[in-house]
């Protein structure tokens, strides 16, 4: 017989949280939540906005998405989507309700920290050739080093062809890397600071070391390399200059574990997100609200420049949709709401002492929910109103998505921001989202899959209801 709870017990059931890990839903969940991130290591295999963009634009298509087209009249179901420059995409189903009632908007980007190319890469140094790279975003230039990696990006030739690179992922490929000192006279650098272990001037990738069968060329060995790079791609040195080249950690997605929970690869801050809101975006059909599914860039970066989210595309196209139907930009933003779907820290307990105990996000609990982000006195920061929380948490709550709330770490640790403080310059009601991620900024991230699917769960709960926001 079940002992009786004692007053205590009860009391504390009703008014007291309990957190629960997606765990003790059992293996089917895990079984469900492995089947739908199948498609999630082959979405993490392109590396740069620029493939992500081409690698769904055939999925919508295949969808029933068409191109937009601003003079067209969009009816309930229908499902469109626009480019912007090849870096930005914005993916839309068309709600039962006018534009003017508001739309449901989740953000997600596809840059991730990298190794770009500098305009002038190539050079000759000991009869070794290398590419200068100029990393992109926040790392630890110590874990790049001795990585192998792969060449992305694309190269506009003098003649205006465009000749798209993308080399050193595939087995038969040739691989790359970031060299590294041995240990063996590695005295003076065990000595400095991990900041300063390795130098962003070091941060240069080996490349060839074969020369140019000609005594009377000076550096024969960069010769060769561009030799090599002008039969295969038509490309002179000269062309590097107006170049988008970067360099990419050459890991393909895996399984993690034994228990085959996680997925350990390279971009997962922020494609983890974007696949999820991607996906939500595919399954929605009907909605109440029009949806608008939104990859972006530059948000390692600051999300400046006219494919971030500072820049006007996003309002542009929204002030396309009102004009179409005779409503005005400011009105439909305000009743709008964004979730602005970027990853969070999973705690790690090999670092614990950077975490705060009683506001600590773990894997397979759930997509993070932040009422902000930011640093030190939640600078550079939204902070969504507690009405919103409350009415994103309603929305979670009826459709029995699970969710986590907290802080990247302590407060005077460190700190971080999303995209939420560009897009609510909007006048748009946005909450953060997002799975929480080890190892973020790595050359290879580590999330759990139950919380990619209960995330790609939560965006198609907030896209399908039909609750008005009264805010």
């Amino acid at each position: 017989m079940a002992e009786k709870k004692t007053k205590g017990q009860k009391l504390a059931e009703e008014i007291l949280m309990n957190p629960k890990s997606l765990t003790e839903r059992g293996q089917g969940f895990l079984d469900e939540a492995s089947k739908f991130c199948e498609g999630y290591k082959e979405f993490l295999g392109y590396k740069t906005e620029r493939e992500a963009v081409q690698y769904v634009i055939p999925i919508l298509k295949k969808n029933k998405y068409t191109e937009y087209d601003s003079k067209k009249k969009y009816k309930a179901g229908d499902k469109f989507y626009m480019v912007n420059r090849d870096k930005d995409i914005i993916m839309c189903t068309k709600g039962k309700k006018p534009v003017s009632e508001g739309i449901r908007v989740s953000v997600a980007h596809l840059d991730s920290p990298r190794l770009d190319f500098k305009p002038h890469p190539l050079y000759e140094d000991a009869e070794l050739a290398f590419f200068k790279t100029h990393y992109y975003g926040g790392i630890k230039k110590y874990q790049w080093t001795t990585v192998p990696m792969s060449i992305r990006g694309v190269v506009m030739k003098k003649n205006g062809e465009k000749v798209t690179i993308r080399i050193g992922e595939e087995e038969d490929e040739p691989s790359f890397l970031i060299t590294d000192l041995l240990v063996h006279l590695a005295r003076d650098q065990m000595q400095k600071t991990a900041s300063k272990v390795v130098e962003g001037e070091q941060l240069n990738l080996l490349i060839g070391s074969w020369p140019y069968d000609d005594e009377k060329v000076a550096k024969k060995v960069k010769l060769a390399i561009m030799a090599i790079l002008n039969e295969k791609y038509g490309i002179t040195e000269g062309d590097l200059e107006s170049a988008e080249l970067c360099a990419v950690p050459a890991f393909k997605a895996r399984d993690m574990g034994f228990d085959r929970s996680m997925i350990a690869g390279y971009g997962q801050d922020d494609s983890s997100c974007a696949y999820a809101a991607f996906m939500a975006e595919i399954d929605t059909k009907n909605p109440e609200y029009t949806t608008m599914t939104i990859f972006a860039d530059k948000e390692e970066t600051g999300s400046d420049g006219v494919t971030g989210m500072a820049s006007y595309f996003f309002r542009d196209f929204v002030e396309d949709l009102a004009q179409a139907e005779g409503a005005e930009v400011r009105h439909v933003m305000r009743k709008s709401l964004c979730l602005s779907a970027d990853v969070g820290a999973a705690f790690d307990p090999n670092y614990g002492e950077v975490w705060e105990s009683n506001n600590t996000t773990y894997a397979n609990y759930g997509p993070i929910l932040a009422k902000y982000d930011g640093g030190g006195g939640k600078y550079s920061t939204n902070d969504a109103s507690a009405e919103l929380v409350a009415y994103v948490q309603g929305i979670l709550r009826d459709a029995d998505v699970q969710w986590q709330m907290g802080e990247l770490g302590k407060i005077d640790v460190g700190g971080g921001g999303t995209i939420a403080s560009y897009i609510s310059l909007n006048n748009i009601d946005t909450i953060d989202i997002g799975v929480p991620v080890f190892c973020m900024h790595a050359p290879v991230e580590v999330a759990a899959k139950a919380d990619e699917y209960m995330l790609y769960k939560a965006v198609y709960a907030v896209y399908n209801s039909k609750k008005p926001k009264e805010i």
